[in-house]
Parts: structure tokens; C-alpha cells; sequence
């Protein structure tokens, strides 16, 4: 792998051109390793801020890591008929997921947040075929929904055959979440994956500033080494980085195929959430888990 340097991107990451599928699975993975460590430091960031401004905080800091970039290396302005698009990726990568999500960790733990986000694959895909007109193979949607069956089973029984406002709020996100993530990769074909991500930021940059603000004198900070910690990694990890290589792997591949390698996602956040918040995982959470998983090696080679 080597790195290269334009006056447009920095620092771009190019892996061996001859196989661009290659390259494009494995930007698109890196992305969910850093997805999958999201959950764990939110729930890390929890511990010090409250969940509003957790996220307008984290979602100011990401805008002026990607706004610095933009502005020391010259990006042009996106062309106007980019803007609703990259609208569509704040409203649900930027600011949609990450609330929807903080609210639901308040009361549910991040392994069972986390197998429940494990329809997002699934609902990317549908997202995906609705919006850009793509056709994946009779295989592809049969794994696809035996993955999401897994999930929904696994939600209802650990929450009593009802599920809980912290389930709605899961499934909204994946909602919103998909709906970004499906305009960001179409996005990803025109311009570079992280100015996607980086305009979407900027975007909501005077929103998050003065919520940030607001937020903070209704929700004051205790700074501790973990909330420190969590807070830097969903802005920087997280909303930032991971966003720049997940695009950038979508953009090489196809959504519907970079989205069913978040099937793995899940699996790898029970690990970090038994690693790093020391939580006890019932029988179901990784048995789900790697069932879904499974689905990966269907979806991948359909």
C-alpha cells in the first residue's frame, strides 16, 4: 500500500490499482473496525457529558478536523447541484445517527445495540436499489434477509417480546443512518470520499457550534480519562476518519456489497464492549452475531 499526495486530498490512500476491488474491501473494512468502536466510547463519552451535548460536541470537533484539511489544502466549494445530496449525509450520518444512537446506549447496553445495528447492511441495500437502481443477485437478498431475521429475533427476545424505546430509537437511526450512507457513496463517485463526509460536516458546523454551547450550560462536562477519550474517537474516529475511508471503499465497490461487510461490525463490538466496558454478553448476542456474520461470505461472493 502506498500513500499519495494531490492538491484535492490528503494524503489519499491508494492501494494497489490493479485490484480495485481489493483496495475498495479493504477501505470499506477499516471503516468497520472504526465503526465498531464507536458504541464502546460513547458509552465512554456518557460517562462525562450529557447525550446532547456529547453530540454536538463530538459533531463540532469532526467539522473543524475537515474543515482545517479542507481550507490547508484549497478544496474547492462542491458544485450546487452536490449540496442537497451532501444535505442528505448530515441530516443522517452527521447528526441523526449519532443522536439516535447516544439516546438509545442511555438505557440499552452497547451488546445489544449493537447486534440490533446489524440491520444496517440490509437496510443500506434496500435504500441502495431504491434510490440508485441497483440489482443484486436472489442469493445476495436471501443472505441479506436471513441476517436481518437473526437480528430482529435476537431483539425481540432480549427485549420480553416487546421492543423498548431504545430499540425505536436503534431502528431510526438505521433509518437515517442508511439513508446517508447511500447518498455518500453516490456522492463518493464524483468527488473524494472524505470531502463527502468532510462538506457534510462543515455543513452542520454553525448548528453544532452554538448547540455545542447550549448544550453544555444545560449539560455540564465532568472531564474524566474515559469521556475524554470517547468524545475524541466518535469526532475523530468515528465521524471523521472512518467516514473517509468507508466512502472511499463504497465508491470502489458498490454500496450494496460495502454494505454487507458491516454484518461483522456487530461481532466486533461485543468484543470491545466485553474488552473495554467489561459487560456480560448473554448466550444470544454472539451466537446472533455470528450468524450474521456468516451472511457476510454469502452476500460477498453473490
Amino acid at each position: 500500500m502506498r500513500v499519495q499526495s494531490s492538491a484535492t486530498t490528503p494524503s489519499t490512500i491508494a492501494v494497489d490499482t490493479r485490484s480495485p476491488t481489493a483496495a475498495g474491501t479493504l477501505l470499506a473494512a477499516l471503516g468497520v473496525v472504526a465503526f465498531s468502536l464507536t458504541f464502546p466510547a460513547t458509552a465512554w463519552g456518557l460517562e462525562g457529558f450529557g447525550p446532547w451535548s456529547l453530540v454536538a460536541v463530538r459533531s463540532a470537533l469532526a467539522a473543524l478536523i475537515a474543515g482545517s484539511c479542507m481550507l490547508a489544502l484549497r478544496v474547492p466549494v462542491p458544485a450546487r447541484r452536490h449540496w442537497a445530496g451532501l444535505a442528505v449525509v448530515a441530516a443522517g450520518v452527521v447528526v441523526g445517527f449519532p443522536l439516535l444512537t447516544t439516546l438509545a446506549l442511555r438505557t440499552s447496553t452497547t451488546a445489544h445495540a449493537a447486534v440490533v445495528v446489524g440491520l444496517l447492511p440490509l437496510t443500506t441495500a434496500l435504500l441502495s436499489a431504491l434510490r440508485m437502481g441497483t440489482r443484486p443477485s436472489r442469493t445476495f437478498w436471501t443472505a441479506a434477509l436471513a441476517g436481518a431475521v437473526a437480528v430482529l429475533v435476537f431483539t425481540v427476545q432480549q427485549s420480553g417480546g416487546a421492543l423498548t424505546s431504545a430499540d425505536l430509537y436503534l431502528f431510526a437511526a438505521l433509518l437515517v443512518c442508511a439513508a446517508g450512507y447511500t447518498e455518500g457513496g453516490r456522492l463518493a463517485g464524483v468527488m473524494p470520499g472524505w470531502q463527502v463526509i468532510g462538506w457534510a460536516l462543515v455543513l452542520c458546523l454553525p448548528l453544532s457550534l452554538p448547540a455545542a454551547a447550549v448544550a453544555l450550560s444545560y449539560e455540564p462536562a465532568h472531564l474524566t480519562a474515559h469521556s475524554v477519550a470517547g468524545l475524541l474517537w466518535v469526532a475523530a474516529g468515528s465521524q471523521f476518519l472512518g467516514l473517509v475511508v468507508w466512502y472511499r471503499g463504497m465508491a470502489a465497490i458498490g454500496i450494496p456489497k460495502a454494505s454487507q461487510l458491516q454484518l461483522a461490525q456487530p461481532l466486533l463490538t461485543l468484543v470491545w464492549s466485553v474488552l473495554l466496558l467489561g459487560e456480560h454478553l448473554t448466550v444470544a448476542a454472539p451466537l446472533t452475531a455470528a450468524a450474521v456474520l456468516v451472511c457476510i461470505a454469502v452476500t460477498q461472493r453473490a
